[in-house]
C-alpha cells in the first residue's frame, strides 16, 4: 500500500480499531488462473483473522498455500470537496481527494473442513455481530441438526497474520484552516468520517 509519511498508522492498537470497524473485507489470493478475491467477514482473533467461505465458492481449493493471502480492510471513507477548503478562497489551488481510513493484513491461509473445527469460528462471528443487540441470536438458539447440516456448506477460513499496513489519509497534510474545514463539509454529509478526523487532528 502506498503510504506518504503522514498517513502512516502503525500502532496495533489503532490497526486493530480499524479492522474491527470494518466488517468486510476483501480477502485475495494468488491462485493457479491469476487472483481470488473474496468478500467475506473476518473477525480478528488474536493474531489471526477467522471467518468461512461456501464450499461452493473455488477460492478454498483455488488459492496457491504457498502465497500470502491479503486482507483489505477499509474503514471510515469518503469524498473531499475542494469547496470546504479556506486556501480555495485564497488561492483557488486545490482539488478534490478522498479521505480514509484502511489497513492491509498479509499472511497464511489456512483451511479447515471438520465440523469441529468450523463450529468455533461461526460462533466467534455471531457473538461479534449479535453481542450487541438488546436480544442477541446464538447459534445454539437453532436446532443442533440444522446447524449441524449448514456447517456442512462452508468451510472454515484463517488468515494467520505476518504483518499490517495501516493508513489513516485524514486531511493531515492539509493547513487547520482546510482541516477545519473538510470537518465542517464532513459534519453534514459523512459525520463519521469527521468524527475520524477530530481524533488524529
Amino acid at each position: 500500500m502506498y503510504i506518504p509519511p503522514a498517513f502512516a498508522e502503525d500502532r496495533p492498537e489503532e490497526l486493530q480499531e480499524i479492522i474491527r470497524a470494518a466488517p468486510l473485507p476483501v480477502l485475495i489470493s494468488a491462485g493457479r488462473d491469476g487472483l481470488i478475491a473474496t468478500h467475506l467477514p473476518l473477525t480478528l482473533d488474536g493474531e489471526r483473522l477467522i471467518g468461512h467461505f461456501a464450499k461452493a465458492n473455488a477460492h478454498w481449493k483455488a488459492f496457491d498455500p504457498a502465497q500470502e493471502s491479503l486482507a483489505i480492510f477499509l474503514a471510515v471513507e469518503g469524498y473531499v470537496s475542494p469547496s470546504w477548503y479556506a486556501t480555495k478562497a485564497e488561492t483557488g489551488k486545490v482539488v478534490p481527494t478522498w479521505n480514509y481510513e484502511a489497513v492491509h493484513a498479509y499472511g497464511r491461509l489456512e483451511i479447515f473442513e471438520g465440523l469441529e473445527d468450523i463450529l468455533p469460528i461461526v460462533t466467534k462471528l455471531t457473538e461479534r455481530y449479535e453481542g450487541k443487540r438488546a436480544k442477541p441470536w446464538a447459534v445454539s438458539d437453532a436446532p443442533s441438526d440444522y446447524v449441524a447440516s449448514q456447517l456442512k456448506g462452508i468451510v472454515g477460513v484463517v488468515l494467520h497474520i505476518s504483518r499490517l499496513e495501516g493508513k489513516r489519509k485524514l486531511s493531515q497534510n492539509k493547513t487547520k484552516a482546510d482541516q477545519e474545514g473538510v470537518v465542517a463539509g464532513l459534519d453534514g454529509e459523512n459525520p463519521a468520517l469527521a468524527e475520524a478526523m477530530r481524533k488524529v487532528l
